[in-house]
């Protein structure tokens, strides 16, 4: 059966059928001592539906094979099935070919290309790369990696109270030695939906390409590269109801084209001798060895599954868990949210005076509740609000207003025991 054909009653009219849904990820019935499991991390990883399990238990049980290499069926077999998944991604983000997706271990990864491939070849000393203040590490560190080795500078787009990128200020910094932006469509920290077209825009007035880190976005609402303008969008297949290990880079075909290889071996060649390599045509160029194919083939089982459940129904439901567990949380005493953008999806970061946030996330997994504590790989974000670290839930189309009141009581029992 395929993943679509498991969805097809889960919504009717943009409104889930939540018994339905949970139904479908076998995890949310696990218990957390005598308590029902509230998984409430995915911003860190979500849960995998039982078409990605099935996809997968298929996949090793009677198509594993090498791919692009064997004249034999079942790897002729194991090569559709890859290079369909490609094409299902493709599909996902709305990319013109499906040779624009570079089959990744994970976001990171899709980030780390750019940066050694077409940030090596085009950034030189002087030059300048435009990130911002709510960034991942994975959307810092690889520029910082690149700018101490070229000699170039890392400029970084401030953000307001609310947790929004300052669109003046990111302009004024844009100009001839600026050779890259990059920057994230949703904060993972602060739940804040950047207004991507209007970062995308002022950069090509420019001649300025443009990384998007979807990490977050991409499996809360639909996502058009094509819409968005942007040169380079980079997914993680964990967070999008798939497997780990396997993420997806989208980039414009001729800047591929253009890009130096990132890594050598097998696959990603044309021909070699002791020499001379030629190498292999986009997107095969970018994927040296034998790849996560299972992973690949997952991943295109929950790109299918999200397109069977719908954005439209997705992102009602989302909308409606965190309009309660805004109000709700924000009537805790002593609690304070951390990002209240205008335009913000499913993430609630929070503190409560006089807790550590470690101390928050220990109680309440008690109550089988499960949040994330810390500083979220993000750590220029807790010093830009004067914290150490936050509590974070982190919402998905699984989820129910019940499991965020359960939040909400183990907040409080939280409450008691400081005082």
């Amino acid at each position: 059966m395929s993943s679509v054909a498991h969805t097809d009653s889960v919504h009717s009219a943009h409104v889930l059928d939540e018994v339905r849904i949970r139904e479908l990820f076998p995890i949310l019935a696990a218990t957390v001592g005598d308590k029902p499991l509230v998984y409430l991390d995915n911003a860190a990883t979500t849960q995998k539906p039982q078409p990605v399990l099935d996809t997968l238990s298929r996949y090793y049980a009677a198509q594993n094979a090498n791919i692009h290499r064997g004249v034999y069926q079942l790897s002729q077999n194991a090569t559709q099935a890859y290079e369909d998944a490609r094409a299902k991604v493709a599909t996902f983000l709305h990319a013109a070919d499906p040779a624009e997706i570079i089959f990744t271990r994970n976001a990171t990864e899709g980030i780390n290309l750019v940066a050694q491939t077409f940030g090596r070849s085009t950034v030189g000393e002087g030059d300048e790369v435009v990130i911002s203040t709510m960034e991942h590490h994975s959307n810092i560190v690889p520029w910082q990696l690149l700018c101490n080795e070229k000699g170039a500078r890392l400029r970084v787009v401030p953000i307001t109270d609310a947790g929004e990128l300052m669109l003046d200020e990111y302009e004024s910094l844009l100009g001839p030695r600026t050779k890259l932006v990059s920057i994230v469509h949703m904060s993972n920290s602060l739940g804040t939906v950047n207004p991507v077209q209007r970062v995308v825009e002022p950069a090509h007035g420019h001649n300025i390409p443009v990384l998007i880190d979807g990490s977050q976005a991409a499996y809360h609402m639909a996502v058009d590269v094509q819409a968005i303008g942007c040169d380079f969008y980079v997914v993680t297949g964990h967070k999008l109801y798939g497997p780990t290990g396997i993420g997806a880079l989208y980039g414009r075909r001729h800047l591929l084209d253009a890009m130096p290889p990132y890594q050598g071996g097998g696959d990603m060649i044309s021909s070699v001798t002791f020499e001379r390599t030629t190498y292999n045509e986009v997107p095969h160029k970018f994927e040296a060895g034998t790849p996560h194919i299972a992973g690949a083939i997952g991943l295109g089982a929950a790109v299918d599954f999200i397109s069977g459940v719908g954005f439209g129904a997705i992102a009602a439901h989302e909308r409606r868990l965190l309009d309660h567990a805004t109000a709700a949380l924000s009537a805790v005493p002593g609690l304070r949210l951390i990002g209240t953008a205008r335009q913000k999806a499913s993430i609630l970061s929070f503190v409560l005076d006089g807790v550590h946030a470690h101390d928050i996330g220990t109680i309440v997994d008690t109550e089988g509740v499960a949040i994330r504590t810390g500083h979220h790989c993000t750590q220029p974000v807790m010093d830009r609000f004067g914290v150490p670290a936050t509590a974070r839930a982190s919402l998905a189309m699984y989820n129910t207003t019940e499991e965020i009141d359960r939040l909400v009581a183990a907040l409080t029992k939280v409450r008691e025991i400081f005082g």
